[in-house]
């Protein structure tokens, strides 16, 4: 048993998951500190000094201390976060679009793959699917 995990995480499947599990982590990371530190203080600027991670609704009718999302739940109110959600759209979005181009740019260098080998042909009187080498149609008995 532990030969074949031996084998089974020798396979180069495995270790490449590994691998692009350990990196886009840690560009995840990298992406989530783009748009909270560096995009949405710039957008928030323009919107009129809005700070998406602090928007916020009110679901409770009681008043809580402070302006924040952190302090309205710890005052025990029920809010919907949705400036919070809003950065991990646009997180979301920076995610997928830099995916999109590296896989883009990896399928420029990949070989394209060798046109499949055609073994059969149309009957000419049916239309049915015969082998290349067949003398007679198996469906309609005409000779081919």
């Amino acid at each position: 048993m532990f030969k074949e995990f031996k084998t089974f995480i020798a396979r180069g499947n495995v270790l490449d998951l590994a691998v692009g599990i350990v990196i886009g982590a840690a560009f995840g990371l990298i992406v989530t500190s783009f748009v909270n530190d560096i995009l949405m203080p710039p957008i928030g600027l323009l919107l009129g000094r809005a700070d998406f991670s602090s928007l916020f609704i009110n679901l409770t009718p009681e008043k809580y201390t402070g302006p924040s999302v952190a302090d309205a739940r710890k005052a025990g109110a029920a809010v919907i976060a949705y400036g919070a959600f809003l950065n991990n759209v646009v997180n979301f979005l920076i995610v997928s679009f830099a995916v999109f181009l590296v896989v883009k740019q990896a399928n420029r260098f990949k070989k394209p793959d060798a046109p499949a080998e055609v073994t059969t042909r149309e009957c000419p009187f049916c239309l049915k699917e015969i082998p290349l080498k067949a003398k007679k149609c198996a469906f309609c008995a005409s000779a081919v």
